[in-house]
């Protein structure tokens, strides 16, 4: 994981002190990453709080979602937490001194969310070798941090080196909590003004200059006040009493000073200078699509896994960068031939909080995180990410492990959009639960665009402003289904955090389509192609499958505003994980799509990367469809043979409805088939219209045909659609 890791922990091993933006660093320098380390602390950049250091080998317990795959879990310290402050302020207002949580809360009670940014900004993170520096603001102050250790022979030593700019009034920080003091253990001067001793903590501060003020606070926290005055440099330790230990021989200790932190802004030495090398297999499979397995480095110097979760392409098209789910950003190079075979991966960037979407904006790389969309700076030339820079973190997180951030697109304009998931069985206790969120072109504000999804796995743009996002099957949520998004609508989980009391079926936006799940066990994120190397299907719709592995045509029609229709699978074998990101290729106007695996999903390869080719053949894929009062006509890429095209027995047509309660997901009721009274076919050949006078409004349909081309090459396949509306 490189050296810092950025998760939520639960530090008291209770679920009374959560560090949900929690930026973990290792203190003790040695090779192996932040798992290798032997004493720690961590950050969180929602409050500017050390949350909490701590001793011992073996870092967390890696219980989590994304580390052992458990449920409800939250990774804790493993060792002796030496320190901790509770989840609230870690500094005072900077306008009126005040230490009252102003944040969003919950409707648990509690405080979620980033501190103001005239409170508090966080504005990222450096790395230098093995230090991380965390860059943030306390009103118009500037702050530098970095966390190291001391190992004394009276123990281990908890440092917090500050740059801190100058200050035309006091500042005061949060420095330690103890919940339990005796009354003859109070806070104390122990020596002089730059050492306390507070309970069973002994603390100090050094610096250059005078006029520094200990005090306790609410709740046994201890505090420090910085003077007015210029730019400076100083450092805070913490230290615990061992049992039969004096205070005495604790206060002569003087912590080594490191270097100015403004000096180590600027990169370092290479941490990953080892570029690999993969082949892609070129595919050469019979029919209208070929695929190329573009090889990633499963075996690495760094045992990173290699997950992957979104990418994008650079100006010059032969690279691309790619998230992983662990936290990893690479760089590919070589991919822009459609036969080439070499691929260079290099690792650029680590630690970051479930990355899930990648956006690339003037050659700079976008990554959207669960905690905040950061932009990756190579501040020396060697290729490495040196300034992690918070792009927006307005991300409300709360410890549940469900509520992804899903995908990252941009628009014209500049906005950024990406999906925020509900938490699983539970009601949703901040505003961004289960919502499509709008960040600004600069980063400085969030809007929620619609409420009421489960999971919705990525953000597809529309041209007219509108959007497409998956949803996946649940509590409120009978199947999973593709939404075509509008602004202020509601989509459905009562779960949700909204206003909303109406749980009928009628005060929800209808989707594009309800999917079963032995169709599409969990679908990704949508994308229009842009290709005219796609012959026929330039312009339409495709869904990515996380669940099977397969990419879908989207076929529909709009009736008074309603967008309806369905989807069918493409002639291709499954790919051997879940694919749930795609882009065409500016260049080559190739599909790339990229995937992975975690839970529910029928292909369990860790994860993946192909490129899917067109290869001008014949496709034969539904390209429309149209709910008539008649029957469903369906628009083919490509002339059917009209022999087969008009014969009833060619066709198989059943529907079913579904029930959308508090309960999860939905059984199929009353499914039954519908009798097909005849079949007519196009003056073009390409449309055929399935006459049936039963035909209704449904919420699921699946229609079976097996027809022949003109040249007598026989094609099979599957729609599964939704009616909302029958034109005539």
């Amino acid at each position: 994981y490189g050296h810092q890791l950025t998760a939520t922990y639960d530090i008291g091993n209770d679920a009374s002190n959560f560090t949900y933006k929690g930026i973990a660093q290792r203190l003790d320098a040695g090779q192996g990453g932040i798992t290798n380390g032997d004493a720690f602390m961590v950050f969180d950049h929602d409050t500017m709080r050390l949350s909490a250091g701590w001793q011992g080998k073996g870092f967390i317990d890696f219980n989590g979602i994304n580390f052992n795959g458990k449920h409800g879990a939250h990774p804790r310290p493993v060792g002796e937490v030496v320190f901790e402050n509770k989840n609230g302020p870690g500094w005072a207002n900077p306008e009126d001194g005040s230490w009252e949580d102003p944040r969003i809360v919950g409707r648990d009670g509690r405080h979620y969310g980033p501190l103001p940014r005239e409170w508090a900004q966080y504005r990222g993170l450096y790395h230098h070798d093995d230090q991380t520096i965390i860059s943030y603001t306390v009103g118009d102050v500037p702050i530098l941090e970095t966390a190291s250790r001391d190992e004394t022979a009276d123990g281990v030593v908890f440092k917090r080196t500050m740059n801190i700019g100058q200050r035309t009034h006091p500042l005061e920080f949060a420095v330690a909590t103890v919940e339990v003091v005796e009354s003859s253990e109070q806070l104390r001067v122990v020596s002089d003004a730059e050492s306390i001793r507070f309970g069973r903590l002994v603390a100090g501060v050094e610096s250059d200059i005078n006029g520094w003020k200990w005090q306790r606070g609410e709740n046994g926290q201890l505090r420090l006040t910085i003077p007015v005055g210029k730019a400076t440099q100083f450092t805070v330790w913490v230290r615990r009493l061992a049992k039969g230990q004096f205070t005495e021989q604790l206060i002569n200790y003087t912590p080594t000073r490191g270097p100015d932190l403004s000096t180590l802004l600027g990169g370092s030495t290479a941490r990953w200078p080892q570029k690999i090398t993969t082949q892609a297999k070129i595919g050469s499979q019979q029919g209208a699509f070929q695929t190329d397995v573009l090889q990633h480095p499963v075996d690495n110097p760094w045992y990173a896994q290699i997950r992957m979760t979104g990418f994008d392409f650079f100006a010059d098209s032969n690279r691309m960068a790619v998230s992983t789910w662990d936290g990893d950003v690479w760089v590919v190079e070589g991919v822009a031939d459609p036969r080439g075979q070499k691929l260079v991966w290099q690792r650029i960037a680590t630690g970051l909080f479930q990355p899930l979407g990648v956006k690339i904006v003037d050659d700079k790389i976008y990554v959207g995180c669960r905690d905040q969309i950061c932009v990756l700076h190579d501040l020396n030339g060697d290729g490495e990410t040196d300034w992690y820079e918070c792009f927006n973190n307005d991300h409300q997180v709360t410890e549940h492990f469900h509520e992804f951030a899903m995908g990252l697109q941009r628009d014209k304009s500049g906005n950024f959009y990406y999906a925020k998931s509900a938490r699983h069985a539970l009601k949703a206790i901040v505003p961004h639960h289960g919502t499509l969120l709008r960040v600004s072109p600069d980063g400085q504000k969030t809007d929620i665009i619609a409420k009421g999804f489960r999971a919705a796995n990525g953000v597809c743009l529309n041209d007219d402003g509108s959007f497409i996002v998956t949803d996946q099957e649940g509590h409120w949520n009978p199947k999973n289904r593709i939404n075509w998004v509008r602004e202020g609508g509601f989509y459905g989980n009562m779960f949700g955090y909204h206003d909303v009391t109406d749980s009928a079926d009628a005060a929800m936006e209808q989707p594009l389509v309800w999917i079963t799940n032995a169709f599409d066990r969990s679908p990704g994120e949508l994308l229009w192609v842009d290709s005219e190397k796609w012959g026929p299907l330039n312009g339409q719709l495709l869904n990515l499958s996380y669940g099977y592995g397969k990419v879908y045509v989207v076929p529909h029609e709009t009736i008074d505003g309603q967008v309806q229709g369905g989807m069918c699978e493409l002639p291709i074998a499954q790919f051997p994980t879940g694919v749930m990101r795609g882009r065409f290729h500016p260049d080559n106007e190739q599909l790339y799509a990229c995937g992975m695996f975690a839970w529910a999903g029928s292909q369990t390869q860790s994860g993946g990367f192909y490129r899917l080719r067109y290869t001008g053949q014949k496709v034969h894929l539904p390209i429309k469809v149209e709910a008539t009062t008649r029957g469903m006509k369906l628009t083919f890429t490509d002339p059917v043979e009209p022999t087969t095209a008009k014969d009833v027995a060619n066709y198989q047509v059943k529907q079913w409805a579904l029930k959308r309660t508090a309960n999860y997901g939905s059984k199929h009721y009353d499914e039954q088939p519908l009798k097909i009274s005849s079949v007519s076919l196009s003056n073009d050949g390409h449309s055929v219209l399935i006459e049936m006078p039963a035909i209704k409004p449904t919420w699921c349909m699946e229609i079976k045909y097996q027809l022949q081309g003109l040249t007598g090459l026989p094609f099979q396949g599957t729609i599964h659609n939704t009616i909302h509306a029958l034109s005539e």
